[in-house]
């Protein structure tokens, strides 16, 4: 049995938006603004059902998040990154505890790097290279359900397999 069903079904809502972030990246390769807000804004929701602390949980988290958003500035001005891509990061920076952020973004990095490969493999085979676009939000999305499971679910949800 969950132990708090407030904070599962904030989990719950946010795999889900991020289910919606990987699919409007695949089919329209944008990420809606209401989307990520949507996102970020239930984090304080999070915290509050989660018994986060002001200080310094919260101020770390939020510390986390801006750094998050100055760092993939830089990466979104060299148009490396897109728009969608930089805020989702940013909201998820403000969900995933600190000792777990580092793991997520290696884990997105991981699936990003297969996804990368995928997706330009397809346009070289197709003689499209210069149609190649890359649906990050893909990897943000999986990595981001990968941490839910493996760290935020309990024990007894997942047969015993936790990280």
């Amino acid at each position: 049995m969950l132990d708090d069903p407030i904070k599962y079904g904030l989990l719950a809502a946010l795999a889900i938006g991020l289910l919606v972030a990987a699919f409007t990246d695949i089919t329209q390769r944008k990420i809606a603004n209401w989307l990520n807000a949507a996102i970020a804004l239930g984090a304080p929701v999070y915290w509050w059902a989660s018994g986060m602390s002001l200080w310094p949980d919260i101020a770390i988290q939020l510390g986390i998040a801006v750094a998050t958003f100055l760092v993939l500035s830089v990466v979104f001005a060299l148009r490396a990154m897109g728009g969608g891509d930089v805020k989702l990061l940013t909201a998820m920076a403000l969900w995933i505890a600190p000792v777990h952020f580092l793991k997520f973004l290696i884990m997105m990095a991981l699936i990003g790097g297969v996804l990368t490969i995928v997706v330009a493999g397809w346009h070289i085979m197709r003689r499209e290279r210069d149609k190649i676009a890359i649906p990050y939000g893909v990897a943000i999305a999986s990595a981001g359900l990968w941490i839910i499971i493996a760290f935020y679910l309990p024990v007894s949800t997942l047969g015993g397999v936790a990280g």
